[in-house]
């Protein structure tokens, strides 16, 4: 009988894509296609990088009417006593811990991308509007105040903002035309969220829009001269 013909050989299996966010040396030579990416702390090599993974941190940008309407990225929901954060190192969500004194966030609460501030986090964000959002939506908010504060000595100012497409709240132009109410209720969930954590948290003003759009610019370029290497900066009306 004929000898029975050979087993085709197996397809190789398809290289395993390893990815890290580029080093401080690749972050300063540039790219092809001219992205700047944060360097990571990874010690990882790449292997067969295909594409480039999106930081929220980084590569969404602060919009370009900024201060007057920036982009925002929502963390917590309103209503949640779940403190979620942006991780860092990967740009993932990560769940920090549930607060331990019974309040809950009364608006939705995120960060400004590509802001950076004294207490080494972007800046961040409380947007009053109608809705609950999903932790990680993308919105256009408007800044109208700033609540400024100190969270165990280190600066921690809260912008205050309405988001761009709410009909209740898009008119709205200075924290002074928010009812007085609404303010005391944010002042004081600030006020009493860390109370059971034994960490202090003092909060001194709350101002208007004029000053919320300078701490805004003064993130931004706190954020440019960390993280943007001189050759990619551009200055602002080029």
């Amino acid at each position: 009988a004929a000898a029975a013909a050979p087993a085709a050989a197996a397809a190789d299996p398809p290289a395993r894509m390893l990815y890290r966010a580029p080093s401080r040396e690749n972050l300063q030579s540039g790219s092809s296609t001219g992205m700047v990416r944060v360097p990571s702390n990874s010690n990882l090599e790449v292997v067969d990088v295909r594409g480039v993974a999106s930081h929220p941190w980084h590569d969404v940008t602060v919009g370009d009417n900024a201060p007057e309407v920036v982009n925002c990225i929502i963390e917590i929901p309103a209503n949640s006593k779940v403190k979620y954060e942006l991780d860092k190192d990967t740009g993932m969500l990560y769940v920090d811990r549930v607060l331990a004194s019974s309040v809950r966030y009364p608006h939705n609460y995120g960060f400004i991308p590509q802001t950076y501030c004294e207490d080494n986090d972007p800046l961040d964000v409380l947007v009053v509007m109608q809705s609950q959002v999903a932790p990680f939506s993308l919105m256009q908010v408007k800044p109208i105040g700033v609540l400024q504060m100190l969270d165990q000595g280190e600066r921690d100012d809260k912008i205050i903002a309405v988001h761009c497409h709410d009909p209740s709240y898009n008119h709205i132009k200075d924290i002074s035309e928010l009812p007085t109410h609404r303010l005391a209720e944010i002042r004081s969930f600030f006020e009493d969220y860390k109370k059971n954590e034994h960490k202090e948290v003092r909060v001194d003003e709350i101002l208007g829009a004029e000053e919320a759009a300078k701490v805004i610019e003064e993130a931004i370029q706190l954020y440019v001269d960390n993280y943007v290497p001189r050759k990619y900066r551009v200055n602002k009306g080029a």
